[in-house]
């Protein structure tokens, strides 16, 4: 714990989000339940764009598998505070598992904002990112500034030797919802043959 980070500076989220995935090559992106949901379909739908409904808690170890079964592709799972402090266990899991193609963004404006915007425990001071880091992760910190985000884009491609995670903080706002479809039949055949893998 690190006490508050209220008074620090923050990010627009929708515009962080755009620019991490603006770059994005042959990257598979698994989202969040909510509000990262809506941040990365606003920032264009796509075809390697796998959309959580109603997993909460299941992103980052969804994202596991998927770096696990793709080994040649570079995986990103974009979550927000609220969902990777339920999973902070799927840390450990992956710190332990080592994918080299996996990294996670948590889109953390210290507030639960599916529910009300109520203080989540970000705000009170837990730090995902040294979390992370205590569970073996190649790579963990927290972005706050427009230069510090530019050189995580820069960055997000590299070769890793390990799994990274970046906790990026944004303002407390809920912009308009972006929805994308919520079909999940549609999305995993969507996403299987964007794999080259027919629908079973």
């Amino acid at each position: 714990m690190t006490g508050n980070m209220s008074d620090r500076p923050r990010l627009q989220r929708r515009q962080a989000v755009a620019a991490i995935l603006r770059d994005r090559g042959d990257t598979l992106v698994v989202t969040g339940l909510g509000s990262p949901t809506y941040d990365v379909h606003a920032a264009g739908d796509h075809d390697g764009n796998y959309y959580l409904w109603g997993a909460m808690g299941g992103a980052a170890l969804v994202g596991l598998g998927l770096a696990q079964a793709q080994p040649g592709r570079p995986v990103l799972v974009i979550t927000g505070d609220g969902e990777q402090l339920m999973a902070m266990g799927g840390l450990a899991t992956i710190g332990v598992a080592k994918p080299r193609n996996l990294a996670i963004v948590v889109i953390d404006n210290q507030h639960f904002g599916e529910t009300g915007m109520q203080a989540s425990h970000t705000g009170h001071g837990i730090d995902l990112a040294a979390v992370a880091a205590c569970c073996g992760f190649a790579q963990a910190r927290t972005i706050r500034t427009p230069a510090e985000l530019e050189e995580l884009c820069a960055g997000l491609r590299a070769p890793a030797d390990g799994p990274r995670l970046f906790v990026v903080k944004v303002e407390a706002a809920n912009p308009p919802r972006s929805l994308p479809s919520r079909d999940a039949v549609h999305i995993k055949n969507r996403f299987r043959a964007g794999l080259g893998l027919l629908p079973s």
